[in-house]
């Protein structure tokens, strides 16, 4: 069974790496690109629709503010993507928004920082999937007909990819996002050559349409408040932009300057097919409608609504269809990558959830197991806790992107807040000490860079707040102090066990107990049970004796017959079990031992069957399982098991195996068996 799960393993894993490998795994930044920027390269594919989407609640009318809702977008962009830049030059070690609220801002900041980030990691993979799937559920109906299921096979799908080592899979999906820029970007080259300088009209499936408005005579607050509405969902297009800061350590050196001039062509490119699907959208007259009421709400030129079979296009596909024309190879590519790079978007978060958990892991906020490293040299337990928390709410939410989208981005800015905050102060605390001018000169223009960033995310989260708590951002807010006490709890926990195992100076490590009582458990006389007392002898015990639990009367009546009988040379003492119960009588006898002499240890020896399949392990050892269970929680009370290697755990037949004390488990037959044990003693 081990021999077959190694080598699934190693089939869809990959060999295991030594750690001396690590530094193969190290990313130059051709290939950090894709890895961490899919994430906010992705979100064109939607954070341009759901503000024409938000917007068309209050009818065409209200497309005119698109522009300005975009270009406010794009300058939350510039700035963040500026702050950041600070940030990977300031703290390269890899904690990102983490590390800087902890230095600066304290523990719980920090803390608040990490939960809130953890949230939107699992978001992030949940959105880009489900979106996927939207798109290639447009064209074959059996994946739109089982999205949840679809969406939760992809997951796993990256897991796997994932797992097999960051640069693996950094070169995996390399091609597709590099497809996916390529594309879009000659997508909006073509179609701005053709509008600016050809003049030609550009019209989408869609622009014949007219949108009946659900708001109409909206009051100036509600129109405003309308407008931050599709802000706030524009800002996805912001998500990912952390990632880079969390990921310095697999960049190449020097770290930090690679990983700044990643982001600074990341955020570039971002902004460029962000404003560009937008111009081009309302130029060729794009109509989008929210996905309940498209079929009542989307009117065709003669009033009438387009009906529950029409299917609305996503704007990339709908702009493509304009500058290309609907069915030709450029529209087909550039549907099939966006699909592609909405699934891989998800591949950001696998490479910065598991460091995260690292290093919280590192600093005993999180379980141990998260800060090792798997086979492959990646975080393999960060990553497969980030996919069953994707799966589950791929789950939850049947794969319905619409819902998702409302509990997203969130998270994201109350780090871009904090993470900002902390910067500011990192640079006030460092311009006390330095004295160098032309450094001072830096540090000061850093300073404002952040204290701008952390004004304009801090309204950005405002915003945010207010416009999606109702519509199931409350699920976020929610969650994020729930992963906040966990955290804590789990560093409470860890600090009370530091301090109980802490040698303190009244600890005498020579003091050595008084005496050793030794028991062997028997429950017959065969092979195991007389291993245990020969290996119990050899330890050279104070006392010993062999203890035995008297269930059936006439039973241990012959026990302690044959063992009279074969003169063994340890006492044997009968416990008597009325109500048929082994564990209490021993753990009753242990217990008299240690009130006797509180200054003893009393060691159990326990003879127990190695077994080689896993249903043997059902028919042999629960009794053993169960009392050193009870065992453990004994203070003053050793427990040492005793194998017995059965037949069936044989893992060495056919290799030669040196003679040992105790190595023999059955007779030897001829000569054979003599050469490859060695001669008998």
């Amino acid at each position: 069974m081990a021999k077959v799960t190694d080598l699934v393993k190693r089939l869809l894993v990959g060999r295991a790496l030594r750690s001396g490998q690590l530094h193969e795994q190290l990313l130059p930044k051709r290939i950090a690109l894709p890895v961490f920027a899919s994430d906010a390269l992705s979100s064109v594919a939607y954070a341009p629709q759901e503000i024409l989407v938000i917007l068309s609640l209050a009818g065409v009318s209200f497309y005119s503010y698109s522009p300005w809702v975009a270009a406010a977008v794009v300058v939350v962009m510039l700035t963040v993507v500026a702050s950041y830049r600070q940030n990977v030059h300031a703290y390269p070690s890899g904690g990102g928004d983490y590390e800087v609220a902890t230095t600066n801002l304290g523990k719980n900041a920090g803390l608040t920082v990490a939960s809130a980030l953890m949230v939107d990691y699992v978001l992030t993979v949940a959105v880009s999937v489900a979106n996927g799937v939207d798109y290639v559920g447009a064209t074959i109906p059996f994946v739109g007909q089982h999205k949840p299921t679809i969406a939760i096979a992809i997951v796993v799908l990256l897991t796997v990819v994932n797992l097999r080592g960051i640069r693996e899979s950094g070169a995996a999906f390399a091609i597709p996002t590099y497809a996916f820029m390529i594309a879009v970007l000659g997508l909006i080259v073509w179609g701005g050559f053709r509008t600016l300088l050809l003049h030609e009209h550009l019209q989408a499936p869609s622009a014949h349409f007219t949108i009946q408005p659900e708001q109409t005579n909206l009051t100036a607050f509600a129109a405003a408040f309308l407008v931050l509405r599709a802000f706030s969902t524009g800002c996805a297009a912001l998500t990912g932009v952390e990632a880079i800061s969390n990921g310095v350590p697999a960049f190449r050196k020097p770290k930090s300057k690679n990983a700044a001039t990643t982001l600074l062509l990341m955020g570039l490119v971002a902004i460029t097919m962000f404003g560009g699907i937008i111009a081009l959208g309302l130029a060729s007259g794009v109509k989008v409608a929210e996905p309940s009421v498209v079929a009542e709400d989307l009117l065709k030129p003669d009033g009438t609504p387009v009906g529950p079979g029409y299917y609305q296009q996503p704007i990339i596909s709908q702009v493509a269809d304009a500058v290309f024309g609907g069915g030709s190879v450029p529209f087909v590519v550039i549907s099939a990558v966006t699909a592609l790079i909405l699934f891989l978007a998800a591949n950001t978060a696998f490479n910065g959830f598991p460091v995260l958990g690292s290093i919280l892991a590192q600093d005993r906020y999180l379980p141990r197991q998260l800060h090792t490293r798997g086979d492959r040299l990646a975080f393999s337990n960060g990553i497969i806790i980030l996919a069953l928390g994707a799966c589950l709410l791929l789950w939850g939410f049947q794969a319905d992107v619409s819902r998702l989208l409302n509990l997203y981005i969130v998270g994201v800015f109350v780090s871009f807040t904090l993470s900002q905050t902390g910067m500011v102060i990192h640079w006030t605390r460092h311009l006390k000490t330095e004295t160098d001018l032309r450094v001072r000169h830096q540090m000061h223009r850093s300073r404002v860079i952040n204290f701008v960033g952390a004004v304009m995310t801090g309204l950005v989260l405002i915003v945010v707040l207010l416009t999606k708590f109702l519509v199931g951002a409350w699920i976020v807010v929610i969650a994020m102090p729930v992963l906040f006490l966990m955290m804590k709890g789990i560093r409470r926990h860890y600090d009370k066990v530091a301090a109980e195992l802490e040698l303190t100076e009244d600890y005498e490590p020579s003091m050595l107990p008084a005496r050793n009582h030794s028991i062997v458990l028997v429950s017959k006389i065969h092979k195991p049970t007389m291993r245990a007392i020969a290996y119990a002898r050899a330890t050279r015990p104070s006392t010993l004796e062999a203890v035995t639990v008297g269930v059936e009367g006439e039973e241990a009546r012959k026990l302690q017959e044959e063992w009279e009988r074969r003169g063994i040379p340890v006492p044997l003492k009968m416990l008597d079990s009325p109500y048929r119960e082994i564990t209490q009588p021993v753990l009753d006898y242990v217990k008299t031992l240690r009130r006797r002499s509180p200054r003893d240890v009393v060691t159990v020896f326990i003879p127990e069957y190695v077994v080689g399949r896993w249903w043997e392990h059902l028919l042999h050892n629960q009794s053993a399982l169960r009392l050193k269970a009870r065992l453990l929680f004994k203070p003053g009370v050793m427990v040492t098991s005793v194998p017995w290697q059965l037949h069936s755990s044989d893992r060495l037949i056919g290799r030669p195996e040196p003679f040992a004390p105790g190595a023999v488990r059955r007779p030897w037959h001829g000569t054979a068996d003599r050469q490859e044990r060695g001669p008998a003693s």
